[in-house]
């Protein structure tokens, strides 16, 4: 019961599946300070951690990330990584997070379907063998795949963050339809079930996504106290990170050119001073 519950939440992340209204006005998000924000910043290992954590416990149950191998967690940069395994293959502790998971194979003696332990080398595997048991299984509606969803999603990190933190009692004058939740982060047009008045409709809309994230849901390594606003904001990073695993080293190779860059201007400058210093101009 308590896995089918949360298959019919977590995560949905502008979730979107089922009915949620059409997008209305804007919607200021809440903002965070990212440590991965800026030309120069960078992924901080301890959160991607924890965010791999609550979305392994919570969000897994109704959401893949077929784009992501479990070998990705060991790459440089990597919630995972160890110096020492140059090869993310080879990982002890990446391995071992993949044997916990079982993924569908076929058996090559006798052709079956089976199950076995996965291996760093295999995807994240789906929750549901096909859409159709994904949507007989959340109310008719399909969850999204998570991979790249802090990319597909206007605000990235901040619309995870803001969303999954945005389940507040709804204003008094609104009617919520059956099986939809308010959440004021989630865009959505309320004038048709606002009873108060025309000209201050409230912001926000109807998920079909009930809250599922819930003080020390989620019990992290590091002692970090498990709140919803830190599960929150830990899986926000940890999905952008999945959507742009290579981001620090793309800003590093941009700054390393741009220094490259510089150089070879000064260089150029001075060299057309040489070679043009007796010519009159």
């Amino acid at each position: 019961m308590l896995r089918k519950a949360i298959a019919l939440a977590v995560l949905g992340l502008a979730c979107v599946a089922g009915p949620a209204a059409a997008a209305g006005g804007h919607i200021e998000l809440r903002h965070e300070s990212w440590s991965f924000a800026g030309p120069f910043g960078k992924f901080d290992t301890a959160q991607l951690q924890r965010g791999y954590k609550v979305y392994r416990e919570v969000c897994a149950a109704c959401h893949g990330m077929k784009l992501l191998s479990f070998r990705n967690l060991g790459e440089r940069g990597g919630p995972f990584y160890d110096a020492e395994y140059k090869n993310p293959n080879d990982n002890p502790y990446v391995k071992a997070l993949a044997a916990d998971i079982q993924v569908g194979d076929i058996d090559s003696e006798t052709g079956d379907a089976i199950q076995r332990a996965a291996t760093p080398a295999d995807r994240f595997p789906s929750p549901f063998p096909n859409d159709a048991a994904a949507a007989a299984s959340n109310g008719g509606a399909i969850p999204p795949d998570l991979s790249v969803i802090a990319k597909a999603r206007a605000g990235g990190p901040d619309y995870i963050y803001s969303l999954l933190t945005g389940y507040v009692q709804p204003p008094a004058g609104l009617t919520v339809t059956p099986g939809m939740n308010y959440n004021k982060y989630f865009a959505g047009d309320l004038a048709p079930y606002w009873t108060g008045d025309p000209k201050h409709v409230p912001t926000g809309g109807f998920i079909a996504m009930p809250p599922q994230l819930a003080p020390d849901k989620v019990t992290f390594d590091d002692g970090t106290k498990s709140t919803i606003d830190q599960q929150a904001k830990d899986v926000a990073a940890f999905l952008m990170w999945a959507a742009e695993p290579k981001m620090v080293e793309r800003k590093q190779f941009g700054l390393g050119a741009m220094v490259y860059l510089l150089i070879f201007t000064v260089i150029l400058y001075f060299s057309y001073r040489r070679v043009w210093r007796n010519v009159a101009h």
